[in-house]
């Protein structure tokens, strides 16, 4: 999916290609520029403390690797999956591990967290807002042969949680209660609003309701 060139430009401090494809259906040209940071978790960190640390590391990351002033606002981001004992499902390490993380999460409720650290120029200083979109993940009880299929598809693997809720996953899922975008790596509902308080003239709501029109 290509992004439409509108004059609503925007650097994303990630490289990944499902956030990018969510921002560019929403009439936004990306520019990416991916931040390597140390994601290791604190002790006594929850994972919606954690995830809006990430994102706000990430962001002054990108923005101190940049080699112009920042004239566009940046847009960083990171999502996690986590079940009720706060335990942080990341991406599995081999299929041995997407086979645990899928029954762990079968017939259960979890929990996909994506942090968000927007940072724009305005007024002559570098404005900053960060936070943290939650939705709830159900799903339905599953077989060890509805595991070990999915898990042959090989889509888990770089999938945190083990799964894709945009892709095969979505037949594990029984419902949500949020944002479904939020699961898929952005929550860009509420990412346009918070640019629109963030940035002077900012109308990226009305641009991207708009279709990328005047």
């Amino acid at each position: 999916m290509q992004a439409v060139n509108t004059g609503k430009h925007l650097i994303l401090a990630s490289a990944s290609p499902r956030r990018r494809e969510l921002l560019a259906a929403c009439c936004l040209d990306v520019e990416v520029c991916p931040a390597d940071i140390d994601e290791t978790r604190r002790a006594e960190e929850s994972p919606v403390e954690l995830v809006r640390r990430l994102a706000e590391e990430k962001a002054h990351a990108a923005y101190a690797a940049l080699d112009r002033s920042l004239d566009v606002p940046l847009l960083a981001a990171d999502t996690i999956v986590w079940d009720d004992a706060g335990s942080v499902l990341g991406k599995p390490v081999d299929k041995d591990d997407a086979r645990r993380m899928l029954s762990l999460l079968s017939g259960a409720t979890h929990h996909v967290s994506t942090g968000v650290c927007l940072m724009a120029p305005a007024g002559g200083e570098l404005r900053e807002v960060s936070f943290v979109e939650t939705t709830d993940v159900r799903f339905f009880e599953l077989s060890s042969a509805e595991i070990a299929a999915y898990v042959a598809s090989g889509e888990p693997m770089d999938k945190a949680g083990s799964y894709g809720i945009q892709g095969l996953g979505r037949a594990l899922v029984r419902d949500i209660s949020g944002d479904y975008a939020n699961v898929v790596g952005l929550p860009v509902s509420r990412v346009l609003r918070e640019l629109d308080q963030l940035c002077e003239g900012g109308d990226f709501l009305l641009s991207a309701l708009r279709g990328g029109g005047a």
